[in-house]
């Protein structure tokens, strides 16, 4: 057992020193003005209508309207790809498979200051009629193997998220499996096999940890379990980004507020003080057991999307003093020591957040936030506005915010996972998808193997389409080469990460994706002939092929050929467990203008592989 020293109070009321009493301040940030983006084309292809357009300096975001051509313009209404969160892009196109074949559309499109605010609807362009079936189009993607390249950057690494890390120490079972067994295997291979350095879970502060109670009115911090759980991280080679939250029970000025199953507490404290001590006595408990050198390397996060009422049962303006008292509690034990928030739902509150420390004085050195459904926002214009130096931290990601949603299984979520990480490449420091394993329980336990859950892992180890994109981003090298796209869907909804490794030889991931949830399934117009030009590489150049598709590396369709019910049999356990994996097999580099060249097919959703061995 622990408790707060007087150093920490001293170096924590020096701190809330330098934080000004800001209870006349606004927290709401303003909003820019900002015009609507220039030249808006948009081009009909099969299946399919891509819009590209001018960039607008200050906009995080922009928002595709449609109507059917010809229609009054206030019938322009944001397309909706179903993602079930932020419909606004962070990129300068969008393509758009929501249309119906013989339809021309009117497409306008708005520039997004903020999560919250949309500005003016640009002119809108109007569509040819989009056509219907014919022969397969090709997309040609020529990459230049001997260009200098850059450094190619890796979003998925940081970080990955995991249901509450309590849960390592569960022993009982789920699916006829040990949970905490189990959870624990899911984060050493995302560990292993992808290169992940850091995990990501709610609950610390839960009382399933003990680390805080009352005895006789008096507070007792208990850091036992906290240990235990955190011992089996590091023994991983994670480390953990702490999230600060929920609320003790015994700390809690309304323990009726809670969320999950396991009811976390989403009450403020009743004693702001006693928040703080139990803040600094846990980290300098860290820092304590695994050394300052390892502990400044962590972020310590403050609470879980506040913004939600299901997770805080306050106002904005009491979780910013949240923010601004567990900062300086953090802050107490060591200056160096990172903090950060808002970890908001749907990219809300970032704005709010740096307006609010810009009058309070309190430190943000890196901004959190979620999203589901869609790439990321590029959040770079908010820090430029308030001068900020902060990292960009997306601590949740995923392709949909909903529990037991088929998408979640499917290989549609691999491609869009794909399709999420090529687009944040460069504009943030980490996006960490949301979770590692289906054992993952904040509405109840998994009621069967196959049940839309946010895990990249099923219960029993098997991996889903999800975990399979991120081994095969994992494979790529570290420089990035350029690509050079034509056709109809290229460099939209057909697109290419190509790169080159230290050794010479050559990686190029191809996929065919939309983010219309609708054609998760799958849609034949979609589909592509991809032609792969290879600039500088010999033809006959030993090559493999790795396919990820509903025949390769996707859980759902074995499942469906095994006849696996809820829960699979033992042998159907063994069979699922022989097929855990992608296979690469050899493939032919042909004779091509310039170089090698590779003809693939490419249905919707699908992803390939393509491995070239040095030429040196």
């Amino acid at each position: 057992m622990t408790t707060g020293t007087d150093r920490d109070v001293s170096a924590r009321k020096d701190w809330e020193e330098r934080i000004s009493d800001r209870s006349d301040q606004r927290d709401t940030a303003p909003v820019p003005e900002l015009p609507p983006p220039a030249g808006l084309t948009p081009t009909a292809g099969a299946g399919h209508v891509t819009l590209r357009w001018e960039p607008v300096a200050g906009a995080v975001g922009y928002l595709v309207h449609r109507a059917p051509a010809g229609s009054p313009r206030a019938e322009l209404t944001p397309v909706d790809h179903q993602g079930g969160d932020v419909l606004a892009v962070p990129d300068t196109w969008y393509v758009d498979t929501t249309g119906e074949v013989g339809t021309a559309y009117d497409y306008a499109v708005a520039s997004v200051p903020t999560v919250t605010a949309c500005g003016e609807i640009g002119e809108a362009v109007t569509t040819a009629s989009l056509p219907g079936a014919g022969t397969t189009p090709q997309v040609t993607l020529t990459v230049d193997t001997v260009a200098p390249g850059e450094v190619l950057p890796r979003p998925w690494q940081p970080m990955i998220g995991s249901e509450r890390l309590s849960q390592l120490l569960c022993t009982e079972l789920s699916g006829g499996k040990e949970i905490g067994v189990e959870l624990e295997a899911a984060l050493r291979r995302v560990h292993d096999e992808v290169g992940v350095g850091t995990v990501r879970a709610h609950s610390i502060l839960h009382d399933d940890l003990g680390v805080y109670r009352e005895v006789d009115g008096e507070p007792v911090h208990d850091f036992t379990l906290v240990d235990e759980v955190y011992d089996k991280i590091m023994a991983i080679g994670l480390r953990p980004c702490v999230e600060l939250g929920f609320m003790p029970r015994d700390l809690a000025s309304d323990p009726s507020k809670f969320v999950f199953q396991y009811e976390g507490i989403v009450s403020p404290p009743k004693d702001w003080n006693r928040w703080a001590d139990l803040i600094s006595a846990l980290v300098r408990h860290l820092m304590d057991r695994y050394g300052y050198d390892e502990v400044l390397g962590w972020d310590f996060e403050v609470w879980n999307e506040a913004n939600l009422s299901v997770f805080w049962s306050s106002t904005r303006a009491e979780w910013m003093k949240l923010y601004d008292v567990t900062a300086a509690a953090v802050k107490a034990v060591d200056e160096r020591l990172a903090v950060g928030g808002p970890s908001s739902a749907a990219a809300g509150w970032v704005d709010d957040l740096l307006e609010h420390v810009s009058h309070s004085g309190a430190p943000v050195d890196f901004v959190t936030t979620h999203t589901y459904g869609n790439a990321p926002l590029d959040v770079r214009p908010t820090l430029e506005r308030y001068g900020s130096t902060a990292r960009i931290v997306w601590t949740e990601w995923g392709v949909t915010p909903t529990h037991f949603k088929p998408v979640n299984d499917s290989v549609s979520s691999a491609t869009f996972l794909l399709h999420g990480m090529k687009s944040s490449a460069g504009r943030l420091d980490a996006l960490s998808y949301w979770v590692a394993s289906d054992h993952f329980e904040e509405l109840g336990r998994p009621p069967r193997m196959l049940h839309g859950g946010f895990g990249l892992i099923t219960v029993g180890g098997i991996a889903k389409s999800r975990y399979h994109a991120l081994h095969l981003l994992s494979q790529l090298g570290e420089t990035e080469l350029p690509v050079t796209a034509t056709g109809d869907g290229a460099d939209g909804l057909v697109q290419a990460w190509a790169s080159r490794h230290d050794d010479g030889s050559l990686t190029i991931l191809v996929w065919n994706h939309t983010l219309d949830q609708r054609k998760a399934a799958g849609e034949a117009s979609l589909a592509r002939t991809v032609r792969l030009q290879l600039d500088g590489v010999a033809a006959g150049t030993t090559a493999t092929l790795t396919r990820l598709d509903a025949d390769h590396g996707d859980v759902t369709t074995l499942a469906a050929k095994l006849g696996v019910g809820d829960w699979p049999t033992d042998e159907q356990w063994e069979a699922l467990r022989a097929a855990d994996t992608l296979t690469a097999e050899p493939a032919t580099l042909a004779e091509g203008p310039g170089g090698a060249v590779l003809e693939v097919a490419l249905g919707q959703p699908s992803a390939v592989l393509l491995q070239v061995a040095s030429g040196r």
